[in-house]
């Protein structure tokens, strides 16, 4: 509770520091002004009446000042009004003042300026220090490796943390009570010397002091009540803050180590606010880590520099992406990327506690849950959702129901094949369609073995973009159809039955819970080619086929109805594992995520499928080559080339997932 209550206060007074220097600096600059208004006062007797005049004048600039803390200056404002008036009448000669206005008058508002004004800039030179002493122990503390730790280092550097932070906290406490204090201390500074310049020339007029004196003597009377009393507060507020600083400093030091938070990680937030260490680039292969305060508002992070009143906007969250990244040799490090992948950022948390709950934060505010009418119960829910997610549901088909747009994927939203006719009546539970903690696979490796067979192959590569050399196999040259889309393999997992949608959507639901539960963000970027025999998952970057499957083991592809970048398809194998000669069926169910509409992969299976029947029959294969347009070498023409999509996507390792 000590520490939320700490964190809480330290919070509250950085955003209300740039504001009480503000108007400190604003207050020095005025009792300079006032000042050197009293002396001309006090040395310059012949012209008396024109520097009374301008004292006058600048008593009431006060209420011009619009001081930010100025909460309880009416009545010192009111009162200096009338001080003005009085020094306006007040304008003859009097050499004989001169004494008594150095010492009622001069004197105390050159005591405040040396002893108060010159203490704020003293405790501020020492707070900044003690600030830059932190920085560089966190500095220290930052690079420490993750990796083969010394732990005397480890240690050493922890306790040098610790120091400088209670060596700062120690003087921010000072400099804050100083701050606080000025705010009534300016007070009584502003009304004292106009008080004894008052006094000393009531008592020094005689002529006319009986009327002088019945105008000023009750007036004069508030005024030094009112100093009193304010005064009075300053003690009583200046009180509690030395025990509250006496209670805060007697913590112990845990509190001021980092790593060591002792609360669970809340994965609900929707908005933070703390130091993170950012990446910035010095040159073309060189880098560097500036510790700045970051914070979220609305849909934006925000920074605010030291010595700015407010922040700025540095990334919009909406529909952002965050991930865990392995960077150099930090710790707790978070990469951030717009919706665009053009602007993206390194962080590195404090502690792992921090690192957690930034990313959550991230990852809550790019749904816009902050646009909700409740936000808080909306992440509460999502949370809960996601682990719920992987008991088993309604199925995506289920969902569908109510759905706005029920036709979304037809013609090739959703396509089966004729040997796998559709279900009718209930809806199948979901154990029906897959075994309850089925593993699933979010990656799919391709064997060493496997890429050497490859590359022995006489080196030869598969081209995704359907080009033919002279030596490519039969089986290339008599391809009617070839096109690759850039995809992102998701997930596959065993599945009980090959003949029904739902299936599909069932593990589609799976996957995603799984990755959400698991804070698996990341994917790699693939091509999928379709041709009229095959399906090939493709290496972009070394061309090497991942997996291939024949077209007739593909007995069941889907288009998601919502989110129409989501297909997957299943596949038909045999299990020999009982022993007998033909195996049992199994099926397997892959979830892609595309960068186009998976309704035009699914179409484009389909009519391969088609191709593949009307192989069986010439007149019928004539009739389909008549009514689909062709390429100039006489293969399909479907769609226009993904040039674009495979060209950035050829280069981009480990994406994170928008489904």
């Amino acid at each position: 509770m000590l520490l939320l209550f700490i964190k809480c206060f330290l919070l509250q007074t950085r955003s209300l520091l740039s504001v009480f220097e503000e108007d400190s600096g604003m207050l020095t600059d005025y009792t300079n002004k006032l000042l050197q208004s009293m002396q001309r006062v006090f040395g310059a007797q012949s012209e008396m009446g024109l520097a009374t005049e301008q004292l006058s004048q600048q008593l009431l600039e006060y209420e011009k000042k619009n001081f930010a803390l100025g909460k309880g200056d009416e009545e010192v404002i009111t009162t200096l009004q009338s001080f003005a008036k009085t020094v306006g009448e007040l304008n003859s000669l009097h050499s004989e003042l001169a004494n008594q206005m150095a010492d009622s008058m001069v004197f105390p508002l050159i005591q405040f300026r040396e002893k108060d004004l010159t203490e704020i800039s003293t405790l501020k030179e020492i707070f900044g220090i003690a600030t830059d002493e932190h920085e560089a122990a966190m500095v220290k503390y930052s690079r420490l490796p993750k990796k083969k730790e010394n732990e005397k280092l480890k240690a050493d550097l922890v306790k040098e943390v610790a120091y400088t932070r209670r060596k700062q906290h120690q003087a921010s406490l000072q400099y804050y009570c100083a701050l606080n204090a000025l705010q009534y201390r300016k007070r009584v500074a502003m009304l004292e010397p106009m008080l004894g310049y008052t006094q000393a020339q009531i008592s020094f007029f005689k002529k006319g002091i009986e009327l002088v004196s019945k105008k000023m003597d009750n007036f004069l009377s508030s005024v030094s009540n009112m100093t009193q009393s304010i005064q009075a507060q300053l003690d009583t507020e200046a009180e509690a803050m030395r025990a509250a600083q006496r209670e805060l400093l007697s913590v112990e030091d845990t509190v001021y180590m980092p790593d060591k938070d002792t609360e669970p990680v809340n994965r609900t937030l929707i908005q933070k606010a703390g130091y993170l260490n950012i990446r910035n680039k010095t040159g073309l292969v060189t880098t560097a880590w500036d510790r700045l305060y970051f914070f979220t508002q609305g849909g934006n992070l925000m920074c605010q520099p030291r010595g700015a009143v407010a922040g700025g906007m540095v990334l919009d969250l909406d529909n952002s992406s965050v991930m865990a990244v392995e960077c150099e040799d930090r710790r707790y490090c978070f990469q951030i990327t717009s919706p665009s992948g053009k602007t993206s950022m390194i962080l590195q948390a404090e502690s792992k506690k921090e690192y957690e709950e930034w990313i959550c934060t991230v990852n809550n505010i790019s749904r816009q849950i902050y646009l909700t009418d409740n936000p808080e119960a909306v992440a509460i829910r999502l949370n809960q959702t996601a682990i719920q997610a992987v008991t088993p549901i309604t199925s995506f088909e289920k969902r569908q129901e109510g759905s706005p747009n029920p036709d979304r994927a037809k013609p090739g939203g959703v396509h089966a094949t004729s040997s796998g006719s559709q279900k009718s009546g209930a809806a199948p539970e979901p154990e029906d369609l897959i075994a309850p903690g089925t593993p699933i696979q979010f990656d799919i490796m391709l064997p060493a073995s496997e890429f050497q067979d490859q590359n022995r192959a006489g080196g030869r590569r598969t081209n995704p973009f359907g080009e033919t050399d002279d030596d490519c196999s039969t089986e290339s040259d008599d391809s009617l159809l070839q096109q690759v889309f850039a995809v992102r393999f998701l997930g596959s997992m065993a599945v009980r039955c090959g003949d029904n949608q739902e299936v599909i959507y069932e593990a589609m639901r799976q996957v995603l819970a799984a990755r959400a539960i698991h804070n698996i963000f990341r994917t790699t970027e693939s091509h999928l080619m379709v041709t009229s025999s095959n399906l090939r998952l493709i290496d972009p970057q070394t061309q090497v086929t991942r997996i291939s499957f024949q077209l007739g083991e593909v007995c069941q592809f889907a288009a998601h109805q919502e989110n129409g970048r989501l297909m997957g398809f299943v596949v038909e194998g045999r299990d020999w594992s009982d022993g007998d000669e033909e195996g049992e069926p199994s099926f397997s169910a892959f979830v892609f995520e595309s960068n186009t509409e998976g309704e035009k992969i699914c179409y484009t299976i389909s009519l391969a499928k088609d191709i593949t029947e009307a192989k069986k029959d010439p007149e019928a294969l004539a009739q389909l080559m008549k009514n689909m347009p062709l390429t100039n070498d006489g293969k399909f023409l479907l769609l226009e080339p993904e040039t674009g999509d495979i060209t950035n996507g050829a280069g981009q390792e480990d994406l994170e997932s928008e489904a």
